[in-house]
């Protein structure tokens, strides 16, 4: 995603999808402004994954994070040393609560779909969720200076155009 290049904190948490009748690993990091840094799907819930996750969101941003929020996974601790050492992982209680907001907000749009079939199905939609939250809290230039209401369509609008 664009205009991360100034993150210093990072918050990292997975969340439980379902994928053709299967639970799968959806890992997202949020950034300290709110916007999602990246978004990686995985089967399993293990040191590998947490790792390509952490790889993913390192080059993404192009920056290494000063602070890591993760919830008490097991996983995390390890990966964080390797991936950057000299970031402060903090794992104080609630200190995930931004990106689990931001994972309700992706939940309550998925339950009215009902039925996700593949993991790139699940990696578009949600890469498609993240921008669109971005587009709407103002994170990219496009309509950043419009009022809040109306980000949306003039981004659109503007896309649009531009294709």
């Amino acid at each position: 995603m664009p205009g991360i290049a100034s993150a210093t904190a990072a918050t990292l948490d997975e969340t439980y999808v379902k994928v053709a009748g299967r639970w799968v690993y959806l890992y997202r990091a949020v950034d300290q402004y709110g916007q999602v840094i990246d978004v990686y799907a995985s089967t399993r819930r293990d040191t590998e994954a947490a790792h390509r996750f952490f790889d993913r969101a390192r080059i993404t941003t192009g920056v290494l994070p000063t602070e890591v929020v993760t919830d008490r996974a097991a996983t995390y601790p390890h990966d964080l040393d390797q991936v950057v050492p000299a970031a402060w992982h903090h794992v104080e209680r609630y200190a995930n609560n931004r990106v689990e907001a931001d994972h309700a907000q992706l939940e309550r749009r998925l339950r009215p779909m009902r039925r996700i079939k593949t993991m790139t199905g699940l990696r578009v939609l949600a890469t498609g969720h993240a921008f669109v939250q971005s587009l709407r809290r103002g994170h990219d230039e496009i309509a950043a200076d419009q009022p809040r209401n109306l980000r949306l369509p003039v981004a659109f609008r503007q896309l649009a155009q531009a294709i």
